[in-house]
């Protein structure tokens, strides 16, 4: 349940409520900018220093995410592709 927004820094930050069952509710807003959706699992740690102790929530992202979302090292063109293609046929039918 979400209880207020406020603006810390230029940063949204939001208060929710822990239930009976100390479960929380991510505001919608948070969930769509860090694309959390339902079944997703997130890591749970406590970043613990002298002044405060916070609760960190990270989404874990699985290898699907990272094949769409994540960062690109190489690049392959779809001719690249087709002329590899032709090579493993060529070479897979003059060993048989």
């Amino acid at each position: 349940m979400l209880l207020g927004l406020a603006i810390v820094s230029s940063k949204p930050v939001f208060e929710v409520k822990i239930s009976k069952k100390r479960l929380i509710s991510i505001p919608k807003a948070v969930a769509d900018m860090l694309g959390i959706v339902e079944g997703m699992k997130l890591k749970v740690y406590i970043e613990d220093n002298k002044k405060d102790n916070k609760i960190i929530l990270e989404p874990v992202r699985d290898a699907l995410w990272y094949a769409i979302y994540g960062l690109k090292i190489g690049f392959i063109s779809f001719k690249e592709i087709e002329e590899e293609s032709i090579f493993e046929q060529e070479r897979l039918s003059d060993t048989s």
